[in-house]
């Protein structure tokens, strides 16, 4: 049993130490972290100065602050892997969330600090990137179309590793009401239902060595179990994670540039829970 004064988090995580949380421990190394500091106000999302967590800059449409897109939903207890000391955020999208000149898409996706696109600690060695979701009823996902919400993209922006998708897949049959993980060859390797209220916990092994990866699933604050064996997957291209949410539009071809998006978008997807680990040696938190 946890201690109730047990405040440690992963941001303060070694390889010495484990960091306690509401519902698990952190056993391995963390090498990336995305778990926000309860004391976290919005406006320090804007600048480098003050977002210690994630890239100020991207990615996102660049006249909009992150202090704009970001929220601290009101949830009723923290994720598995957040403590009292974390709290959850809440990436949001809308008609002006859009990036560069991908007009096909409504997109906000948040990089963790450290998190390099060549040379990067989340692409080496074996990984397991841990993540948490949960529903904004204020916000609901517009099914129909398809959404990324947590992906690796390759170093030349030609790939992704992995997926973690929603909604209608534009090239495959699929559940729009599952949450689904995605191959690099954009296969569905697994998928769960999208839960109203609950939490839901993911994580995902990137062995980089011997090109598999493997996923764990828990809902609450339910231990994570395996539902995948380690699956040959090429892992190739290094790059970087994104967590947040791209939007792709139906009723074209070129999903980055074109397509049909509605107006008056307002859509949000709740995180917590974010860390990257070292798993060499097998070692996974659950």
């Amino acid at each position: 049993m946890l201690a109730s004064t047990c405040l440690a988090g992963a941001l303060a995580a070694t390889a010495a130490s484990a960091a306690c949380t509401s519902g698990g421990v952190i056993k391995c190394p963390v090498v990336l972290s995305g778990q926000v500091p309860a004391s976290m106000k919005l406006a320090d999302f804007d600048t480098a100065a003050t977002n210690k967590i994630f890239n100020a800059g991207n990615v996102k449409a660049s006249n909009v602050p992150w202090s704009q897109i970001l929220k601290f939903p009101n949830v009723t207890t923290n994720s598995r892997f957040d403590n009292a000391s974390m709290k959850s955020v809440e990436v949001t999208i809308a008609d002006s969330s859009i990036f560069k000149t991908q007009h096909g898409f409504r997109r906000a996706g948040l990089q963790m600090l450290g998190d390099t696109n060549t040379g990067g600690p989340g692409a080496v060695g074996v990984r397991t990137v841990h993540w948490s979701v949960q529903q904004d009823p204020a916000r609901k996902l517009n099914l129909t179309h398809e959404y990324q919400n947590l992906w690796h993209e390759t170093a030349d922006y030609s790939a992704n590793q992995f997926d973690f998708k929603m909604g209608t897949l534009l090239d495959r049959s699929s559940d729009r009401n599952a949450m689904k993980i995605t191959n690099r060859k954009g296969e569905v390797v697994w998928s769960t239902p999208i839960e109203a209220a609950a939490w839901q916990n993911f994580a995902v092994t990137v062995d980089y060595q011997k090109n598999t990866l493997q996923v764990f699933y828990s809902k609450g604050l339910a231990p994570l179990k395996q539902v995948t064996a380690a699956l040959p997957n090429d892992n190739s291209g290094e790059g970087q994670y994104q967590i947040g949410m791209l939007k792709k539009p139906t009723g074209t071809d070129d999903v980055v540039n074109s397509g049909y998006q509605e107006s008056g978008i307002d859509e949000g997807q709740i995180y917590g829970g974010i860390f990257i680990e070292d798993s060499a040696g097998g070692c996974i938190s659950l």
